[in-house]
């Protein structure tokens, strides 16, 4: 070996050693072992959440930087810093000791994050091998295979123009493309993406949407109760109970003023339920910032509702049908008081500068006080639980790993919540935010302070580091709401609830099992689709926060585009990144229904009501969230309804002139299979239509597909010839028209029916 190659080696040797200088580190760079083992498996998931410069271990001196969302040089910088502060922790700092950098994680040396790695975890296992690399040892065994990304969307098919005008229509307003949407995009592309959403977004379809995607997250249709019983007594006594009172002295029929009682009751309630929707889709609709859903300073009333707030006198002339249980327009209610203001009510006495109550969007609104409820225990916790979750993006469970010793948790502290770092790591976020609901300290979400002030062994009412000014304390959610529209994080989590709306998938979470062979590639995924959350909620962020934004970006999105991925791409890592691409979910019950409306004229009408939570469906209570896979008893439901809609709708349209058909434009039902070949292609051809009208899927008249469901149609037609004595028309249940049962000598009607029966079972009608 060379001279200077030795010095070369005895050079780095010394940068290595025990005694190297804090400046030698500026000459190191972090590698693969580092970025992909070190950082990726450890730093990232169980060091950066406290020592960061915000975060619990602030001023421990070993504070990291994030870098999920940079790229490129930004990246590089940052992954250069973090390795500097990697390596003066795997120094050692006595001869003979191990390094801080083993001894900390497993909750030795004080360290105040008590143990975070278990010895010979593959996290501790990682940081050994980057100690002994730092300390100049050899270490064979380190050596990783490298994980070789690709282009993250080669080898992936995505939707073309028309296909995916169909997709956003269904999904947006539950109708398929009008023919000047249809040309709009042939002729000039997916640039006309924009112009065609801009009109869809103005229908009411996409509200009855919008309401129905963010029920899905807020829940706010399912608190407990009749919808009135979020009125307080005390507050409401004279008019929350109005409907009892009214006059319908007017209907002489004594069943029909019952019945008119009963409906207006159910209105009502329902009116009242629904204000909080009704709040996002009126932000939404006038193009107002989205950020108005946490600092609208006013609520959504219908006159039902305004009847039961004793605030319709005053609003009255401001509806245009001021008998329109479901007409909603914005009012502010006035500051709240007990009635007979009495001395021992004085606690719900509100304290108002104003006049008014201090209205801060959906976050003080009764229903959603009352949907997410507070103990004597839970303090509000759940109420700053879903804050955080609805609104930040952020979900507080996470924040720390689950206390394994409870009980000698809370042996050794007072107040675990306050003192041990397990809890701490929470609590010093929820329980500031719990405090700012306080004067909501009532289960039903009433208005109502704690008599003995707020909990004194409770971090102060604030938000992550900044404590409510006692100026404040009257319009706590004000000021709450106020910095949360201020926050990036907002931006980001509003951007991921669109993307639930549109996919039906909540957004990726990091992966945390770092023992899985396909750690790199989930995280990769992760880091993609985080990406382009970030890109949109920034744009979203430059359009003034309209949420409309969100709807056209994810649309132009790849993400949202995928319809698929290359049968060549073998490798369990590529598949393992690109398992969440596209649009690949089974249709909610309402989303069928309206699918199934716009295919065939009218909905089934059974998914909405009496088999809905059969098929999936949500309740907003106790079933909150909507199943993804179907169940037997929704695979029952499938074959139940695809029989029932062929059975409804074949007949009736054969029964029309060819040019308003909507199934069968160009057969006829005396046409028969094996009898002359111009006839076999034009039968090819109706079934060519059934497949692209009810599922989408272009094919030619000899595509395998066609050749499959031809031979159904024949074979129904010939099975029936063999028999004798088959009735020549058609059932009596399918087959009436006027009254009247319907001919079908061929029993074509028949075989077309099995032909329908059989694409309405398919995945591409099912799922979207």
């Amino acid at each position: 070996m060379k001279r200077t190659t030795l010095v070369l080696l005895a050079l780095c040797i010394c940068l290595f050693s025990e005694g190297a200088e804090k400046d030698d580190l500026a000459s190191l760079k972090p590698g693969a072992f580092f970025i992909d083992e070190v950082w990726a498996k450890v730093g990232e998931l169980s060091c950066l959440k406290c020592h960061n410069s915000s975060g619990e271990a602030k001023d421990s001196g070993f504070i990291l930087e994030e870098t999920i969302l940079l790229k490129g040089a930004k990246q590089q910088n940052i992954h250069a810093a973090n390795f500097k502060a990697f390596s003066k922790m795997a120094r050692k700092s006595k001869a003979g000791q191990q390094s801080r950098l083993l001894l900390k994680p497993i909750g030795e040396l004080d360290h105040e994050g008590e143990q975070v790695l278990k010895p010979n975890s593959t996290g501790h296992n990682i940081l050994e091998k980057f100690v002994a690399r730092i300390n100049g040892k050899a270490d064979s065994s380190s050596t990783v295979k490298k994980y070789k990304p690709q282009p993250f969307f080669e080898g992936v098919t995505l939707l073309k123009g028309a296909s995916l005008l169909r997709r956003l229509t269904l999904s947006l307003a539950g109708r398929l493309p009008t023919p000047h949407e249809k040309k709009a995009i042939e002729t000039k592309g997916l640039s006309e993406l924009d112009t065609i959403l801009d009109q869809i977004m103005t229908e009411e379809a996409f509200y009855v949407r919008l309401k129905e995607g963010f029920n899905d997250i807020f829940l706010t249709d399912g608190y407990e109760g009749n919808g009135e019983l979020i009125l307080s007594y005390n507050h409401f006594e004279k008019s929350r109970l109005w409907y009892q009172k009214y006059n319908l002295s007017h209907i002489e029929d004594e069943k029909e003023r019952k019945e008119t009682f009963y409906a207006m009751t159910r209105d009502y309630r329902k009116a009242i339920r629904k204000e909080p929707l009704e709040l996002i889709a009126y932000v939404v609709r006038n193009n107002k910032p989205f950020t108005e859903i946490m600092t609208a300073d006013y609520i959504m009333v219908s006159p039902y509702s305004a009847r039961g707030y004793g605030i319709f006198e005053q609003i009255k002339d401001r509806f245009k049908d001021p008998k329109d249980p479901f007409e909603y327009v914005p009012a502010q209610l006035p500051a709240l008081r007990a009635r007979n203001n009495n001395p021992i009510n004085a606690p719900l006495v509100q304290e108002s500068k104003t006049g008014f109550y201090p209205h801060a969007g959906l976050l003080s609104t009764f229903q959603y006080l009352r949907r997410y409820p507070t103990t004597d225990t839970n303090r509000n916790r759940l109420r700053a639980r879903m804050y955080y979750r609805h609104f930040l993006g952020v979900d507080v469970m996470e924040l720390a790993d689950q206390v394994t010793d409870a009980a000698a948790i809370d042996a050794k502290y007072k107040t675990p919540w306050m003192e041990a770092a397990d809890c701490v790591v929470c609590h010093r976020s929820v329980d500031p935010v719990a405090g700012l609901f306080q004067d909501f300290y009532n289960v039903e979400g009433h208005f109502g302070p704690r008599k003995d002030g707020w909990f004194e062994d409770m971090f102060a009412p604030g938000l992550e580091g900044d404590d409510l000014p006692k100026e404040e304390r009257w319009r706590s959610l004000q000021w709450l709401a106020k910095r949360t529209a201020e926050d990036p994080r907002f931006a980001i989590a509003m951007t991921e609830h669109v993307w639930y709306i549109l996919t039906g998938r909540m957004a990726l979470r990091p992966p945390m099992n770092i023992d899985d062979p396909h750690f790199s590639a989930r995280r990769r995924a992760y880091k993609m689709q985080r990406f382009e959350i970030t890109k949109i909620a920034s744009r979203f962020t430059q359009a003034e926060f309209n949420l409309k934004q969100i709807f056209k970006e994810l649309a132009k999105s790849p993400f949202y585009q995928s319809d698929g991925i290359n049968a060549a791409i073998g490798q369990s890592d590529r598949k393992a990144e690109l398992h969440d691409l596209g649009v690949a979910r089974l249709l909610a019950p309402e989303q069928l229904e309206r699918k199934i409306e716009a295919l065939f004229g009218a909905r089934w009408g059974k998914l909405e009501k009496e088999i809905q939570i059969l098929y999936g469906g949500i309740d907003s209570k106790s079933v909150t969230e909507r199943l993804t896979e179907p169940s037997g008893a929704m695979g029952a439901i499938q074959r139940i309804m695809a029989n029932d809609l062929s059975c409804l709708h074949v007949v009736a349209d054969f029964a029309l002139a060819p040019n308003k058909r909507r199934l069968f434009p160009n057969v006829e039902k005396n046409m028969v299979p094996g009898v002359i070949p111009i006839t076999d292609l034009k039968i090819r051809k109706g079934i060519v239509h059934l497949h692209s009208y009810l599922l989408d899927r272009r094919v030619s008249v000899n595509h395998p597909e066609v050749d499959q469901t031809f031979k159904l149609f024949a074979s129904v037609v010939k099975e029936a010839k063999k028999r004798k004595g088959i009735d020549k028309r058609e059932t009596y249940h399918c087959g009436r028209i006027e009254g009247k049962l319907v001919d079908d000598p061929d029993y074509t009607l028949r075989a077309w029916r099995a032909v329908v029966t059989y694409l309405l079972r398919h995945q591409e009608f099912l799922y979207e």
